[in-house]
């Protein structure tokens, strides 16, 4: 990706954070963190993934209420950026940070000490 492509993913991603939390009405958007943004060659199409707090199902919402409020965020945000062109936001859940945490927990259980054994008394 080109210097002039990752600076405009990059405003792409703090533009439309910031439209999320000061904007979209939508419940379900709540607690979305955008986590990346990868344009297209021809910056036509903007992938932006995205990760929630809470349980599973909470990403499927999220990915509906995103989904639907993508052409109300592209439109906001041609008002923003100085592109000729305002790319279609495409939005996919990124699996990255859950991977990490489950990682993370995987590695401490495995480095942890070994629980001490209860005495047990003799019978005399």
């Amino acid at each position: 990706m080109s210097t002039r492509t990752s600076r405009i993913a990059d405003q792409i991603q703090r533009e439309v954070a910031e439209l999320i939390r000061t904007e979209v009405r939508d419940p379900r958007v709540g607690l979305v963190t955008l986590t990346g943004v990868e344009l297209s060659r021809d910056q036509s199409h903007a992938k932006v993934f995205f990760t929630v707090l809470g349980p599973a199902t909470a990403s499927e919402e999220a990915q509906e209420g995103l989904d639907r409020a993508a052409g109300f965020l592209r439109s906001q945000l041609s008002h923003r950026l100085t592109t000729r062109k305002v790319p279609e936001l495409h939005f996919a859940f990124d699996e990255s940070v859950e991977r990490g945490v489950y990682l993370s927990r995987l590695i401490d259980e495995a480095v942890k000490p070994p629980a001490p054994k209860p005495r047990t008394r003799s019978k005399r």
